[in-house]
């Protein structure tokens, strides 16, 4: 199994990745297989609302979210961590979700999901509710832990003192493994919902 873990903090080494470290230290010694992209210092556009994903399958703006896009197909479990700007994620990072989520044609039911924020003091509950949407309109179950999973801190090494935010985060982590490993038994056995055909409003508005 193999988690993709993206990081939305502008800073690599920052409190955000000490979280995703905490998380890695424990998918490790699960035996899952771990990537990490760093996210938050790249210079990524935002949706444009041009249409052409439909028509090409991938998003018109060839860049980082193209080249994840098979990165996400593959994977089995999505974490995605951030900072707290303002009560809400990093906007590069909200760009990149958006467009890839949006750009990616494949079936993204039962990939199990986290989101993981980082601030000072407030705004992470705003900031978890914000990158958990991602999650909930394409299928993805969301791995909990024993509180909302947030950590906190402000100048690098911050996190580290945050005791009960780094047990959050393996505590997620484990969750996170046994949900999926629960999810890939069940598959075998039952396979996946049944989908419906996707319901597209009219022009009338009937």
């Amino acid at each position: 199994m193999k988690i993709l873990l993206l990081n939305g903090s502008p800073r690599p080494n920052g409190n955000t990745a000490a979280a995703l470290d905490e998380m890695e230290a424990v998918f490790a010694a699960e035996g899952l297989e771990t990537e990490r992209v760093q996210v938050g210092n790249r210079v990524i556009r935002g949706c444009i609302a041009c249409g052409k994903c439909a028509e090409l399958g991938r998003c018109v703006f060839d860049d980082l979210v193209n080249e994840l896009a098979p990165n996400l197909e593959a994977c089995d479990g999505l974490v995605v961590g951030s900072p707290v700007y303002y009560a809400s994620a990093n906007a590069t990072l909200v760009a990149l979700l958006t467009r890839l989520f949006y750009s990616t044609p494949f079936d993204k039911t039962m990939k199990v999901g986290a989101s993981v924020v980082c601030a000072r003091r407030g705004g992470c509950s705003a900031t978890f509710d914000q990158l958990n949407k991602f999650f909930t309109i394409t299928n993805m179950p969301i791995a909990s832990s024993q509180y909302w999973n947030s950590i906190h801190g402000r100048a690098p090494g911050d996190a580290d003192r945050d005791e009960e935010g780094k047990q959050t985060m393996r505590t997620l982590a484990r969750n996170m493994t046994f949900l999926m490993r629960s999810i890939a038994l069940g598959k075998e056995k039952y396979g996946l919902p049944q989908l419906e055909p996707r319901w597209v409003p009219t022009s009338s508005g009937k």
